[in-house]
């Protein structure tokens, strides 16, 4: 398996990345993920709609918890689009955090017994948890959009998903900073 050094920072320390890169104009791949009630569901099940992939290390951390409810916001104002967060929380945690925050637009999924964060590349070695990553992919199954979150302290560049998601953004989630 690839291993990705320095590519991002906790709190300023390089972090490993596990697995290669996704980038835009790819395939999606597919990957199966545990729903809050323990059943399978497999990224191929959204195809023929729009999908917001926001992967967060923990729902219980702040900047995960900021980042999930805008986009559960963000996600009761979008027609037709998906939006998934995927975390290696347990399903259980999920649901509760779900409950907790009122957080009903978006779907979490769980990659506490899968493969997502080494075929999406971004299970951080050492501590199994998932870097902070949006992709974005079209109804057609294609990567349009990723970014992947420098620091794991910050928060994403919403504004960029989102302008993404309509089809509009840059694909490589620089900020146009080429």
């Amino acid at each position: 398996m690839t291993e990705r050094v320095g590519v991002i920072t906790m709190k300023g320390n390089p972090l490993t990345l596990i697995g290669n890169e996704v980038k835009a104009g790819d395939n999606a791949p597919d990957a199966a993920l545990v729903a809050n009630d323990l059943s399978e569901v497999k990224l191929s099940s959204f195809k023929g709609k729009k999908v917001i992939i926001s992967v967060v290390p923990s729902l219980d951390t702040p900047v995960c918890d900021i980042q999930t409810k805008r986009f559960n916001q963000e996600a009761s104002k979008l027609k037709d689009i998906v939006v998934l967060t995927v975390s290696k929380d347990l399903p259980f945690a999920q649901k509760r955090w779900c409950g907790a925050a009122g957080a009903t637009a978006v779907k979490t999924l769980s990659d506490y017994r899968g493969n997502f964060g080494e075929i999406y590349g971004v299970l951080i070695k050492g501590l199994n948890l998932l870097a902070r990553a949006i992709f974005v992919i079209d109804e057609n199954g294609k990567v349009v959009y990723t970014q992947l979150v420098k620091e794991a302290a910050s928060e994403p560049n919403y504004e960029e998903v989102l302008q993404a998601v309509k089809g509009d953004a840059h694909a490589c989630g620089c900020g146009g900073q080429h």
